[in-house]
């Protein structure tokens, strides 16, 4: 992930603290690869290694996520994402992502095998890719306040 992004984001994490997490551990993605059977996106190892669970323009979890940003684990966001669209019958692809966020509504925001970041809409049924990278949806998405 581009470190001058990462810079950024770590000042403006020290400065609100409540958003910023633990670092998330090599304990931790590697039981996360082996429950959810996905390899995790480089981008999105490197952000929660450095910040956990934080803060950048939409709250994105890890493990031990900030105070300011919700206690659900990435483990828990993807089995309850496939859960529910397994039980719907929509986005089989979703088997084989991970959910790192939601778009405020509930719906997950997720990276595909293919390391797009997609919205999966429950009451619209349809797909958005919302950036081509993780990376990118960061870029797209930060800014400091």
């Amino acid at each position: 992930m581009n470190e001058a992004l990462l810079n950024r984001i770590g000042s403006f994490l020290d400065k609100n603290p409540t958003l910023k997490g633990t670092p998330a551990t090599a304990a931790q993605l590697a039981k996360a690869e082996q429950e959810l059977d996905i390899k995790l996106d480089k981008d999105y190892r490197a952000f929660v290694e450095r910040f956990g669970g934080a803060y950048a323009g939409i709250a994105i979890h890890a493990f031990n996520n900030g105070a300011s940003v919700g206690n659900e684990t990435i483990i828990d966001l993807t089995l309850n994402g496939r859960r529910l669209f397994n039980d719907a019958e929509m986005f089989p692809e979703i088997n084989e992502s991970m959910v790192f966020a939601d778009d405020g509504a509930g719906n997950p925001v997720a990276i595909t095998p293919e390391g797009k970041v997609v919205l999966f809409d429950y009451d619209t049924e349809e797909k958005q890719v919302l950036a081509s990278s993780f990376e990118e949806f960061v870029e797209n998405n930060f800014s400091e306040w």
